[in-house]
């Protein structure tokens, strides 16, 4: 159990700080869905919630952040597959 919240420690921040890739909405709002899942699905699993409904809350919780932010506020460069 502390193995995995350790993990999780490192890696939301982690994850987040990735939410920023992307120079337009679109881009932000999919690569925010994809790490937002992701961390939801990890943090779900380590604390004995559902993958699912974890990878589902935090899908759309990371799609909202990255379409409500801007390029100027955070911007990490050109996503991988563009």
């Amino acid at each position: 159990m502390r193995r995995g919240v350790a993990t999780c420690l490192v890696l939301v921040p982690l994850a987040l700080s990735l939410g920023g890739c992307g120079y337009n909405r679109g881009d932000r709002a999919v690569s925010g869905g994809l790490i937002g899942a992701g961390g939801g699905a990890a943090i779900a699993a380590v604390t004995g919630g559902s993958p699912l409904v974890g990878a589902a809350i935090g899908g759309g919780a990371g799609a909202l952040g990255g379409a409500l932010t801007s390029g100027h506020d955070i911007n990490l460069g050109r996503p991988i597959w563009r």
